[in-house]
């Protein structure tokens, strides 16, 4: 996503230091703090003259409006520099319009790839950000209803297809539906369409079992175009998808299969029901919650998370409405990234309403910009779920044996630390709700949507009910251990590394 990042830098003149944010290192007198971004920016400048933003800008437009290169760009500007004066050329502020161009698939390759389709007998597409990046989801659409060819969806891809679509499988890898990962299993073809292949997409390598697999990959960067030893289609993926489907126009994949995939999707949305259905517990489940919430929401909301288990929870169980109703942030896991991403949201969407899931380890990270929100006026919802510690990490801990350690907020002796979620928010501004069942959560976020400032609903939600995993993901486990659960857990790993590709 296209990102500028002006931060203050040092002095140019030196005629000062050290200053704030400057590194003093032996070898050199130019580092700062803002070095920092140079490892996840597509460009970095640091602009010591005024008059290097003539040859600067177009630099950082270019980048910013590049559909392969686009990203954070960091033009770093010190103290001195800032509060200078130049008299710019009056050509520099003449109006320009950046054309976003759709590079077409090689004529040879996409020849190739077609037939390729056709003799594929088990293909499956998995659908990334790209699609949606590039506008491509109605002729992904469109695609897959002609060839029959089934989807499966990575976290930002989601969102790609209705969710209530036929040949939708829903979520793929570590965090997939068995549907989804049944295909990715048995597929001879693979055509990936925007998509990165990150770990969990590929459940650690472990995805793809068929030995005569292939892959295809339409992807506006070669450098993922290429990845899985695949045929690349170096693309824009709005124009690629429909030159391959106009060469595709007379073919479709078995009626057994298009049969097979609807009845993996139909089976889903049975489970998924059955998952999230409300027990009349307390506290509550996870999953009750995320299905209260997305029961709820309206077809322009949009749902932001970040990190922790509800990410898993939700790229499976979530029904994305439209295209935008899907933000979760997952390149990184960002903890703390989900209140701040709320009031950039509503900044950028204020026609709609922003719900925020959050749990409470994550809540803790970064919750100061409810202060913000309050200060310039947005308006945003927060769920936010107390299970008292950090549940993502803990399951993940005793799945490998580890037994939950340190993952409660819990002193040395075992008492519990108890955190006021609900004074806390409200000591910065929020409207605050708390909600005990699935009941009262509707009734506070009925109640939420007519505030017309900031409210935080806060629930507890039960630490060791989740919803199930139907893949693996590789995390590391000690091969020398005294604790017996570690050596059981050790053994697993070991059978299941046999799998990866």
């Amino acid at each position: 996503l296209p990102v500028l990042i002006l931060p203050g830098d040092i002095f140019a003149r030196r005629n000062v230091a050290p200053v704030l944010q400057q590194l003093e290192w032996g070898s050199s007198q130019d580092i700062s703090v803002n070095d920092a971004f140079k490892p996840v920016s597509r460009y970095w400048d640091r602009i010591n003259r005024p008059e290097q933003l003539i040859a600067a800008l177009p630099e950082v437009m270019r980048v910013l409006t590049s559909p392969a290169d686009t990203g954070a760009v960091t033009l770093a500007i010190p103290q001195d520099v800032q509060a200078e004066a130049f008299d710019f050329p009056d050509s520099m502020f003449e109006k320009r319009v950046w054309h976003i161009a759709r590079p077409r698939p090689d004529s040879q390759l996409l020849n190739k790839a077609s037939e390729l389709i056709r003799k594929a007998e088990k293909p499956l597409i998995i659908a990334g950000g790209g699609v949606k990046y590039s506008d491509a989801t109605a002729e992904l659409k469109q695609f897959a209803e002609k060839t029959g060819i089934p989807v499966a969806e990575t976290f930002a891809g989601k969102g790609s297809m209705p969710w209530d679509h036929p040949l939708n499988l829903g979520a793929t890898g570590a965090t997939g539906t068995p549907g989804a990962n049944q295909f990715s299993a048995d597929a001879d073809l693979v055509i990936g369409i925007g998509t990165r292949y990150s770990d969990f997409t590929t459940a650690s390598r472990t995805a793809f079992q068929n030995p005569n697999m292939q892959f295809i990959n339409i992807n506006i960067a070669e450098f993922d175009a290429f990845k899985q030893s695949a045929l690349p289609l170096t693309s824009d993926a709005k124009v690629c998808i429909t030159e391959l489907g106009s060469m595709l126009k007379d073919h479709s994949v078995s009626h057994e299969y298009r049969s097979k995939a609807a009845k993996a999707a139909g089976d889903w949305a049975l489970q998924t029901a059955e998952i999230t259905k409300p027990l009349g517990k307390t506290p509550v489940r996870q999953a009750e919650v995320v299905r209260a919430v997305n029961d709820f929401v309206d077809e322009k909301d949009i749902m932001i998370c970040a990190a922790g288990s509800l990410p898993g929870d939700l790229h499976k169980l979530w029904k994305a409405y439209n295209t935008k109703a899907f933000h979760l942030e997952y390149g990184y896991s960002t903890m703390g990234y989900e209140v701040a991403a709320g009031l950039g949201a509503k900044l950028a969407a204020p026609e709609s309403e922003i719900w925020v899931l959050i749990g409470d380890g994550n809540y803790l990270m970064m919750n100061s910009e409810i202060a913000t929100a309050m200060q310039e006026g947005i308006k945003f919802n927060i769920v936010l779920l107390n299970n008292h510690g950090f549940g993502s990490i803990g399951a993940l801990s005793e799945s490998i044996g580890s037994q939950r350690f340190g993952t409660r907020y819990q002193t040395k002796e075992k008492e519990n630390v108890e955190v006021d979620f609900a004074q806390n928010a409200a000591s910065m501004g929020a409207h605050v709700i708390t909600a005990t069942t699935i009941e009262s959560l509707k009734e506070a976020m009925a109640e939420a949507k007519k505030q017309t400032r900031t409210t935080v609903i806060v629930i507890e939600t039960d630490l060791f009910e989740g919803v199930p995993g139907f893949a693996w993901w590789e995390v590391p486990i000690a091969e020398v251990s005294e604790i017996e659960s570690v050596q059981k857990a050790y053994k697993n790993y070991k059978e299941k590394k046999k799998m990866q590709r």
